[in-house]
């Protein structure tokens, strides 16, 4: 039995060392490092983590990968067990940033609202599928204990996916919990504008303290840094002020700071420094809870099939769905007449181009690769990672950047849920062989040329 013991030690170890290798240095950081094997019997593996955040993680991220490699390290199905084990020695504990005391909730005491802040949205009002609850979970996680974990973080997605809904609600969370903490939200541009504005009025004291002196700070849209080489500085010294001071930060941004041109490498590598979570677009059924939400609070009268005619087509992003809404409540309200499903499918035929034209979609690429390379659809969306998948994947990711306007975010939600760390290998790796293979350039250009005669839909 100890040998078995020892054994399953060792395929745990081995099987973390593949896991590094296969995901992100970030990634692997922030998951991985505070795992440690605790022990367990021939079938079944303990491993103990740091805190129920990561276990959750772990559990709805990772935990096939694991229990898969065990398998073929071992030989046998092993299930994993994880189990939350503090171990904080007392020196840590002396040294460690203390927990924001809560309010206490006085009877009849109204709520303090922030002025910068959106009152709407809230964590309440944001629904979480599975696309988004990684960055939702960690958002909550960072409300609860402002300046205690996850910090810096770093929340980034596209145009629409609710990443100032959530920024906002961690505020409008602390600034509810913590009267005590101030707080702080502004967006890039506005923080450009008065950084500007101080040197201008020689007020850069005042401009320093304001934004140094606050105990949690939420900026928007840090993608907006590319070219501003003295707002960077200043952000840059505001950063290490804060983050020295174990003050929270919450940066947003519309694409992975690897992707931000002209970016200062020591700023990017303090974004880096803390958790940096993606917003998927929404799935179908994340779509359809959204859209119901929506018509519920407006209390209007929408057919379900008019509702699933608008999640099926419109996938992209929140926002879309809300405009396709509000079109259809415009109409109904200015001509008086009831939405139907005819109704619907004629008013927003301009939100559905394939229902007036073919476009190229990833999910068309896929099928076209795949069928190229003898595979299925599924294949290419699926987590085998077997050379006979691997680089068919790969191509098909190359071919999706290249020929549609989507993020390399986006892209690796289509494969599978990818990240857009693998997404960028893989595009990579591609790109290497081209240089080297010229059957592959041959294969690649008839690929892209059957994709554009068939026009995918």
């Amino acid at each position: 039995m100890e040998s078995g013991k020892r054994g399953l030690e060792a395929a745990w170890n081995k099987a973390l060392e593949q896991i590094e290798d296969e995901v992100s240095e970030q990634e692997f950081a922030t998951w991985f490092r505070g795992v440690e094997y605790a022990g367990g019997t021939d079938s079944q593996l303990q491993l103990s983590v740091p805190n129920s955040f990561t276990k959750d993680q772990l559990t709805q991220r990772y935990l096939p990968k694991i229990e898969e490699k065990l398998a073929e390290l071992t030989g046998e199905d092993v299930s994993v067990k994880l189990s939350v084990q503090r171990k904080r020695s007392r020196e840590a504990a002396e040294e460690a940033p203390t927990a924001p005391k809560k309010a206490e909730e006085a009877p009849g005491r109204a709520r303090r609202q922030h002025p910068q802040l959106n009152r709407e949205y809230t964590f309440e009002r944001f629904i979480i599928g599975e696309s988004n609850s990684f960055a939702a979970n960690a958002a909550l996680a960072i409300s609860k204990n402002p300046g205690t974990g996850y910090n810096p973080c770093l929340i980034y997605g596209g145009v629409g996916l609710g990443k100032t809904h959530l920024v906002q609600a961690i505020g409008n969370a602390v600034t509810r919990e913590f009267p005590d903490l101030k707080v702080a939200y502004v967006t890039v541009e506005a923080f450009a504008n008065e950084f500007i504005q101080s040197i201008q009025k020689k007020a850069g004291h005042q401009f320093k303290n304001r934004y140094r002196s606050v105990d949690v700070l939420l900026i928007d849209d840090v993608h907006f840094l590319e070219g501003k080489e003295g707002t960077q500085e200043e952000l840059f010294h505001t950063f290490n002020a804060l983050y020295d001071a174990n003050k929270q930060m919450v940066f947003t941004s519309d694409r992975p700071v690897s992707e931000i041109r002209s970016l200062s490498d020591r700023l990017r590598s303090r974004f880096e420094r803390g958790l940096n979570v993606d917003l998927k677009p929404p799935d179908y059924e994340t779509r359809k809870a959204i859209l119901n939400r929506k018509i519920e609070e407006k209390k209007i009268g929408i057919p379900d099939e008019v509702v699933t005619l608008i999640c099926r087509n419109i996938t992209t992003n929140i926002r879309d769905l809300e405009k396709a809404l509000t079109k259809l409540m415009a109409y109904s309200e200015l001509v008086n007449k009831t939405i139907t499903l005819e109704v619907a499918q004629q008013q927003l035929k301009d939100f559905f181009p394939q229902m007036g034209g073919k476009n190229i979609t990833i999910e068309g690429i896929q099928r076209i690769v795949a069928e190229y390379f003898g595979l299925t659809h599924k294949d290419l969306r699926g987590k085998r990672r077997t050379k006979a998948v691997a680089f068919p994947r790969q191509v098909a990711m190359y071919i999706a950047r290249d020929l549609t306007e989507f993020s390399t975010t986006e892209i690796g939600s289509e494969f599978g849920g990818r990240d857009h760390t693998t997404v960028m290998h893989g595009c990579q790796r591609v790109e290497d062989r081209l240089k080297v293979d010229p059957i592959l350039e041959v294969a690649l250009q008839n690929l892209l040329k059957k994709i554009r005669e068939h026009n995918v839909q």
